[in-house]
């Protein structure tokens, strides 16, 4: 199920203020000017005094102690320098709203059996895993097609419906690839008739095919116009390249996923595509799917992060230094 805390992503980070970082220059001066002053004091204590004279009467020696106050003032200086500049990271958050398509690869070669039981019901089982893994609020349809392509639910919230659809689904025909593309891309463009660019619900395609599109429109094209429409489709090809069906005649023959075209249909309209050459890998396949397109990058701003951090690092090398020596660093 999804889940509705936001997950910072390790991207490289941005800052709302960059000229600030220029403050980080006064660390290394910092340093430096630290690191003197201890060498002077070292010294004007052995100017004024006998080393036996110093040894016998001077208290013993915080040693390394003495370098933890500062050295915590100095972290402060440097967290507090990047707070400075607004620091910014990218969280994945819950879509509010958006559509997605299955369509869904109906034709004979669904029947083959290189993937357990059949792809047809892999196909299945993975799609209702998928309904699992966005979010409620995202509407889902669904497209099979083999010859043609038919329209089994329209995006809905109603899991139910589409499960339902899934249900009827059956191997058969030949692989209208484009039809079955095309149809999903229709339906996305009928829920934003009438709204303004700025009410338009984003949407995108997944499209699950085992074989070479055999007949309709060239799916080339119609992943162009994908793009132009700023609806990216993800292309999942199912089965191996040993998978065979049984023709009603007796006659074995292969039907081997066609990885290149999947993978052109992807790249044209800004997809991915995942190789499923098994249910395992199909299941994975979705799973990332859902979490991808459930979800959307959001900048924020952590410079609230930085500046409490930097507070406590603050307020620990003055507590430390009045705790041990009765005074501020």
């Amino acid at each position: 199920m999804s889940s509705a805390i936001a997950l910072p992503k390790f991207d490289l980070p941005s800052f709302g203020s960059p000229w600030w970082l220029l403050a980080l220059g006064l660390v290394p001066l910092a340093i430096f000017g630290y690191l003197a002053f201890q060498q002077r004091r070292r010294g004007a204590a052995l100017r004024f005094s006998s080393l036996a004279t110093l040894a016998s009467v001077a208290p013993p020696s915080p040693g390394w102690r003495r370098h933890v106050p500062p050295a915590l003032l100095l972290l402060a200086l440097l967290v507090l320098a990047v707070a400075l500049a607004r620091p910014e990271a990218t969280f994945s958050v819950p879509r509010e709203r958006a559509s997605i398509m299955l369509v869904t690869d109906t034709s004979g070669s669904m029947a083959a059996r290189d993937v357990d039981p059949d792809r047809i019901s892999a196909a299945r089982e993975a799609a209702s895993q998928f309904l699992d893994a966005v979010p409620a609020k995202i509407r889902v349809g669904l497209v099979a097609f083999s010859s043609t392509a038919s329209v089994l639910q329209t995006p809905t919230i109603d899991r139910v419906a589409v499960r339902d659809g899934l249900d009827t689904i059956q191997a058969g025909g030949g692989t209208a690839t484009g039809d079955g593309i095309d149809a999903g891309l229709r339906a996305l463009g009928q829920q934003n008739q009438g709204l303004s660019e700025a009410e338009r619900i984003p949407g995108a395609i997944v499209l699950l095919s085992d074989g070479k599109a055999s007949s309709g429109s060239d799916p080339a094209a119609v992943a162009e116009q994908a793009a132009q429409s700023g609806v990216p489709i993800f292309t999942v090809a199912l089965g191996t390249q040993d998978g065979t069906i049984v023709t009603p005649d007796g006659q074995e023959i292969r039907v081997p996923p066609d990885l290149d075209a999947l993978r052109q249909i992807a790249e044209i309209s800004g997809g991915r595509f995942f190789d499923a050459p098994s249910a395992d890998a199909l299941e994975s396949a979705y799973s990332d799917l859902g979490s991808r397109l459930g979800t959307e990058d959001e900048q924020r701003e952590i410079t609230s992060i930085f500046a409490g951090a930097g507070l406590l690092f603050l307020l620990a090398g003055a507590g430390l230094g009045l705790a041990w020596f009765g005074r501020l660093p």
